[in-house]
């Protein structure tokens, strides 16, 4: 694909041979004060234009609309031609613009008619204009060091617009043979040459002026191929008001442009200041403000007008009361394009009434005329940076909009589905939201707000312009920022904000420095504490990761993040060396931390125990007992060495030996957890205090009592109490 169109390059070739010092007849009064003239003033006869004057005005209007609508990469090298060329100006970009133009044509001054006509020419102006495209423009050098492998994509095709007084249809095509002759000259001085291009391509429009009362010696034609090189139309135009609706429809479609008619614009009367009149502003501006109406159909609901013959069309659009300025206004509209617009008519009252009002800082809404129905707002015109723009509403379905789900939650979220297969083969549906950060992404904007700056050489001067400058920042804020809640921690978390907010800077400060320090020390506090942290759990079973694992996630993500900006200055591999730093647990804090881990380890254990089933657990308990017991023995093989004769009593405070622990006879099968507890407390109980002698000597679970009274008195005590012999 080719770069640099046709419409890059435009050379002006205006005739300034004494012919063209004839008059336009087209009448300007100049009195126009016939009410209030007094009684015996002669008045003012009315005046009228030279050929070289409507050329002149008529061009101007051509270059102030190209100015306005495309400040940058549409240029035009204006040559006037009498016995020889005079370049007014240069292919650079500081000489586009009407001021240097108007200043260079006062110097030229009008054609002088008592020259002889015999020495003078357009032709010395079409090969100065051919030799002037051969030239490398500012541009089209930096595309070419910019691709040095596909140099051959830089194009250089230009437009001849050349405005004269031509004798005849055979002065037009000598003219035509001269510009092809011309081209291939210079494309083969051009072909050995670093400073000049070939011309690849080259449009020829010649417009024939001639004065309003007289009949054409030219005929019209249109665009037709002389050669591989070169096309040709030619236009025959009256002189006045003619030549400059023509030059207004050409630089249309020269540079792709539309019109639009504001109606119903409100304005005080001078005369009147109590009253008021509604009036109509033509706009020009890029084809693709209307692109919308053409893709709908609906430019004849918006009021499409023709003049001179249907040459020209408009489209229409009914002014709306503002209601809000473009910096501190309560609404804002979703828009889909802006773009630079130029008034037809710059001079007239109605069109500087409303660009003032445009600069002031005041918006105005733009409607759709329609016969039925509601009011359907379609554009808006604001200014910014000192320049108008007007800006396209969306008046249908938003293409920022989300393809229709099969549900949509609260709070914006998006709800997809997600199948799974269960293993009974039943597919099973089960929402998956995202949250996206859009006030996150609203601050965002706010931030890398992009506005016009005039360009001066105090901005070159200090470094980067500010196009590259808005863009190195953009991609810095854009290197890492994940666009949902749930893939990230940090951001998620009001500590870090600080500390996010300066890395993305392109040099951090020393202030800034301890910011970014401090916001990590207060990282490793809240870990110390164990506090919190906003860990996303959409999409996941249970109740998330644990707390460890929490914060080595958040720390992961802030070293992403640091690492992605530590290129731009020292500091910022300070701010990294910090958060390695902190990172890095003592000894004694990751035996803590193992600790704690095997805690919660063996807390779930527990849990997941209690889930089991009860038969299961008490054979697990009696397996666990059977193993105390035996350990139990071996220790009293040991102390049996030391231990004191039988009769002695055992210390009161000793401990129960574990064989005392009476199993059930069922203990060869699960045992409760409850009988193995109660038989360990009463063994434990029973070693706190010397026995109740009578327990001891107990018959079948009962006490005898008075047992010295048999041996005493020779007498049988019974139940009952009473004495048997």
């Amino acid at each position: 694909m080719k770069m640099f169109s046709v419409s890059h390059k435009t050379a002006f070739v205006v005739d300034h041979c004494p012919y063209m010092a004839e008059s336009s007849r087209q009448q300007v009064e100049c009195d126009v004060l016939t009410k209030s003239r007094g009684q015996g003033m002669i008045p003012l006869a009315p005046v009228s234009k030279s050929l070289w004057t409507c050329a002149v005005e008529c061009s101007m209007e051509y270059c102030r609309i190209l100015y306005d609508v495309y400040p940058l990469k549409k240029l035009i090298n204006y040559i006037v031609s009498d016995s020889e060329f005079h370049i007014l100006n240069s292919w650079r970009q500081e000489d586009q613009s009407t001021h240097e133009l108007m200043s260079a044509l006062a110097a030229v001054g009008p054609p002088n008619p008592q020259e002889d006509p015999e020495c003078c020419s357009v032709l010395h102006g079409l090969v100065a204009a051919v030799e002037s495209l051969c030239k490398i423009t500012e541009y089209q050098h930096e595309a070419r060091t910019t691709l040095m492998d596909t140099a051959d994509r830089v194009a250089n095709r230009g437009r001849i617009i050349c405005l004269t007084n031509a004798k005849s249809d055979t002065h037009v095509r000598m003219l035509e043979d001269c510009v092809q002759e011309t081209i291939l000259e210079q494309n083969k001085m051009a072909a050995g040459s670093d400073r000049l291009m070939p011309i690849q391509q080259c449009e020829l429009v010649l417009v024939h002026i001639f004065p309003q009362g007289e009949d054409t010696l030219v005929s019209d034609r249109p665009k037709k191929e002389v050669s591989s090189l070169l096309t040709s139309e030619v236009h025959s135009v009256r002189a006045g008001r003619h030549l400059a609706t023509k030059l207004n429809i050409l630089v249309q479609q020269h540079f792709d442009l539309a019109s639009t008619t504001i109606t119903n614009i409100p304005m005080k009367e001078e005369q009147h200041a109590n009253t008021s009149a509604n009036y109509d502003v033509e706009l020009l501006h890029h084809r693709d403000a209307h692109l919308e109406f053409f893709k709908s159909g609906d430019l004849h609901m918006a009021g499409s007008t023709s003049r001179d013959s249907g040459l020209k069309e408009t489209v229409t659009l009914k002014w709306c009361t503002p209601r809000t300025n473009s910096v501190g206004g309560s609404e804002l509209h979703y828009c889909t394009g802006a773009y630079r617009i130029s008034p037809t008519d710059v001079n007239s009252r109605p069109s500087s009434c409303l660009t003032n009002f445009l600069l002031n800082g005041r918006s105005v809404l733009l409607e759709q005329p329609r016969k039925s129905g509601s009011k359907v707002i379609s554009h808006m015109l604001s200014s910014h940076g000192g320049e108008i723009f007007l800006h396209v509403l969306n008046s249908t379905r938003s293409t920022l909009e989300d393809p229709p789900s099969i549900s949509e939650g609260c709070g914006g979220r998006v709800t997809d589905y997600r199948i799974t297969v269960s293993p009974s083969h039943l597919f099973l549906l089960y929402p998956i939201v995202t949250d996206y950060r859009i006030t996150d992404f609203g601050e965002f904007m706010r931030e890398n707000r992009l506005t016009p700056v005039p360009e001066s050489p105090d901005a070159e001067a200090s470094g980067k312009p500010p196009a590259e400058r808005a863009k190195a920042q953009l991609e810095r804020y854009t290197r890492y920022w994940p666009m949902i809640i749930s893939q990230t921690t940090i951001f998620n978390m009001q500590a870090v904000v600080p500390l996010a907010n300066l890395i993305v800077k392109e040099s951090l400060s020393e202030e800034d420095l301890l910011t970014c320090q401090k916001t990590v020390y207060n990282l490793v506090d809240m870990e110390r504490k164990n506090d919190p942290l906003p860990i996303s759990t959409v999409g996941s079973r249970g109740k998330g990761p644990k707390r460890d694992e929490q914060y080595r996630i958040m720390w992961n993500e802030l070293e992403t993040l640091v690492k992605t900006h530590v290129a731009g200055s020292e500091r910022h591999q300070r701010v990294l060396d910090c958060i390695i730093a902190c990172r890095s647990k003592p000894p004694e804090e990751d035996e803590r931390k193992k600790r704690g881990r095997k805690r919660e380890d063996k807390e779930d254990k527990a849990e997941k125990n209690i889930n089991k089933d009860s038969e299961d657990k008490s054979w697990q308990e009696s397996e666990r007992l059977k193993g105390v017991v035996e350990r139990g023995k071996e220790e009293q093989g040991e102390s049996e060495v030391i231990k004191d004769s039988p009769d002695s009593p055992e210390p009161l405070n000793k401990k129960p030996r574990l064989e005392e622990i009476q199993l059930p006879e069922k203990a060869r099968g699960p045992v409760s957890l409850l009988t193995m507890w109660t038989n360990r407390i009463t063994v434990a109980n029973s070693r706190k205090h010397q026995e109740f002698a009578g327990r001891i000597s107990s018959v079948n679970n009962k006490a005898e009592l008075y047992q010295h009274l048999k041996d005493e008195n020779g007498m049988d005590l019974h139940e009952n109490g009473k004495a048997t012999r």
